[in-house]
């Protein structure tokens, strides 16, 4: 078990992205390529990083100070929420709303209207569900 955003976490997370076809064919269709960081509201930096290149996961860190293009962020107790209960589109419309799940950067209009860029955003919530984590 790993604790949420740590090192071990967040490279569980980037190779089970890349056995994802789910998740790597489209975003490969699209030619996605960003750095996606996560953490938690209210803190100045995030706390791990997933570099994707062509719809794979390049690196998965921690974050340090790198230049990010979608930052999300939520509470401790929405994370552990969505990552062992499961986080589908019918939560995620509210949680964007509610600002329960924040983009401090990014935009999540653009994902969330392109088929390519959101059916693997949803999926990835998947696959942090499946992570042993500790909260």
């Amino acid at each position: 078990m790993s604790d949420l955003f740590s090192e071990a976490w967040v490279s569980a997370l980037g190779e089970a992205w890349n056995n994802d076809l789910q998740i790597v064919e489209p975003l490969s269709k699209a030619n996605f390529s960003a750095k996606i960081s996560y953490g938690f509201i209210g803190e100045a930096n995030p706390r791990c990083l997933i570099n994707i290149v062509g719809g794979h996961i390049v690196s998965a860190s921690l974050y340090q100070n790198e230049e990010i293009d979608w930052d999300l962020r939520a509470d401790i107790g929405n994370w552990e929420k969505w990552l062992t209960q499961g986080f589908g589109l019918t939560k995620l419309g509210p949680a964007v709303a509610t600002r329960a799940l924040q983009f401090a950067k990014g935009d999540y209009r653009q994902m969330i209207r392109n088929p390519l860029l959101s059916r693997p955003f949803l999926r990835h919530f998947v696959l942090m569900t499946q992570l042993e984590t500790n909260f």
